[in-house]
Formats: structure tokens, sequence, C-alpha cells
């Protein structure tokens, strides 16, 4: 005999523990829907920023900000836009997941943070696709770029040849240079002497740095002193001066490439970061959402 207490209220459902154990833990449906919310919201707050990022800078001189501001006004968008899309994302993964009867709670608060952080992974994972296929044809574009400007430098070397031939680098040009060095004061009049200079730089580079051996700083003296007319001693100063500027400017560069350097991976060290809090803000959110919509 079944009593009263045993028999099923009229009108709610009742779920065995094969039906429970049969069905799934996710919520495919609204993973997707707040992957794809969050892919969405991500799309219209980066149109917004580069609008605003537009307005802020100016090809006037003084005009807009700087580059410095820009770069972390940028940053700080970037991360804007990635919590606010994924805690959107998260909150409508659980707040349209199914409601789960006859769950302890914690299973359910599992549950619902696991659905934030799938949502959140999706709209990852779709967004760095859609990065993926713009960088595919933007490469794309540059090799048929690329392709046509090959094609009209072949034909400008078909046309001249003899130039091309002339201005090809010769491995062995130092070397032939101080065959034919003279001992006497070199020839100023040659129309050579820039290419001969140019080639004596470039096989004295050692380490990154310009260091003239002892013959070629002399023969390089001779050289401006017949050329510009000027004595020996001026010409060995200005050759030190040469020497000095070109190895100032090659650590210029070097410095401004470590300096990129350090900026590039203090960008991604933050972006990963900021990407990390992301995943963390859609589970929030979506434990939230799992208990408003079980709440109510």
């Amino acid at each position: 005999m079944v009593s009263a207490f045993d028999r099923p209220a009229v009108g709610v459902a009742v779920v065995t523990d094969d039906e429970d154990a049969a069905n799934s833990a996710v919520s495919w449906a609204a993973v997707f829907a707040g992957g794809v919310a969050a892919t969405a919201a991500t799309l219209i707050l980066l149109l917004l920023g580069s609008g605003i990022g537009l307005s802020m800078i100016s090809p006037w001189y003084g005009a807009g900000v700087t580059a410095t501001t820009l770069g972390v006004s940028a940053v700080i968008w970037l991360v804007v836009v990635q919590w606010l899309s994924s805690a959107l994302g998260g909150f409508l993964a659980g707040r349209l997941r199914t409601k789960w009867t006859g769950l302890h709670t914690h299973e359910v608060g599992f549950r619902d943070t696991a659905h934030g952080l799938l949502a959140w992974s999706l709209a990852t994972v779709a967004g760095a696709v859609l990065l993926g296929s713009i960088t595919v044809s933007g490469v794309g574009a540059a090799a048929k770029g690329a392709t046509d400007i090959a094609a009209g430098a072949a034909t400008g070397a078909a046309q001249a040849g003899t130039q091309s031939a002339a201005a090809t680098p010769d491995p062995f040009g130092y070397v032939v240079d101080t065959l034919f060095r003279s001992a006497a004061a070199p020839d100023g009049a040659r129309a050579d002497y820039r290419t001969e200079t140019v080639r004596i730089l470039a096989h004295s580079i050692q380490d990154g740095k310009v260091v003239l051996a002892p013959d070629d700083r002399t023969y390089l003296a001779q050289l401006v002193a017949t050329r510009a007319g000027i004595s020996q001693p001026d010409a060995e100063k200005r050759v030190d001066t040469l020497v000095a500027q070109a190895n100032e400017a090659q650590a210029k560069v070097r410095a401004a490439a470590d300096e990129a350097r350090k900026r590039a991976a203090q960008l991604s060290i933050m972006l990963a970061l900021s990407m990390a809090i992301g995943a963390f803000v859609a589970s929030a959110a979506a434990a939230y959402g799992g208990s408003i919509r079980d709440e109510y």
C-alpha cells in the first residue's frame, strides 16, 4: 500500500537516478550562447575602443596624445574588454542552463563555474580563429603584393643587367682593394673612393662595432686628406669621428630593439594575466547567474 507521502505531487517531475546519470552535466546550448555573446561583446567593445583611440590621436604636431599614453590606454581597454565580455558570457551560460534537481549545492556551484569557464574558452577560441583568418588574409594580400613587386623588379633588372651586376656586393672587394694599395698618397680623383670606404667599414665590423685596423685607419685618413685637402692629423680626427658616430648609431638601434623587446614581453605577460582573470570572472559570473536561475 502506497501512502500519501510516497505518491508524487501532481505536476512535479520525478527524476530517477538512472535518468540523472544518463543526462549530461554540461548544457552545451547555454555554453554556446554564452560564448557567442562574449565574442560579440568583444567585437563591439574593440570597435568602440578603436573609435576612441582614433579620436585621441592627430596628425598635427602636439594636437593629440603621446604614443605612451595611447599605448597604455590601449592595454587598459583590452583588459576592460576581456573582463566585461567574460562576465557577460559567463552570466548567460549560468543563467540559461537547465536547472538541476537532486544535487548538492556544492555540485551545482561547481557545474555553474565550469559552464562559465567553457563559455569563456569557446569565446577565446573563436576570437583566435577569427584573428587567424584575418592574419592569413593579410599575409595572402602581402604575398600577392610582394609577387607583383618582384615581377616588376625582375623586369627592371632585365632592362638594366649591367648596372645590376655592378651593384652586386663583392665578397672579395676588400681583399682586392688591399692588393692594389700604394704606399704613396691615394688617388683622390677615383670615382669609387666612397665604395671602397664602405667596404673597409663593413669589413671592420666586430661584434656589432666598427673597429678599424691601424693600416685601414691610416689609409682612410690619407684618402680623406687627399680628397678634402686637409692635413693628415685632421683627416684622422674625421675618421675617428665617423667611427664613433657609426658605433653610437648602432648602439641606439640595439637599445631601441631591446626596449621594444621588453615592452612586448610586458604586454604578453599582462594580456596573459588579463585572460586568466577573465576566465575567473566568467566562472564567477556563471555561478552567480546559476544561483539566480535556481532562486527564481
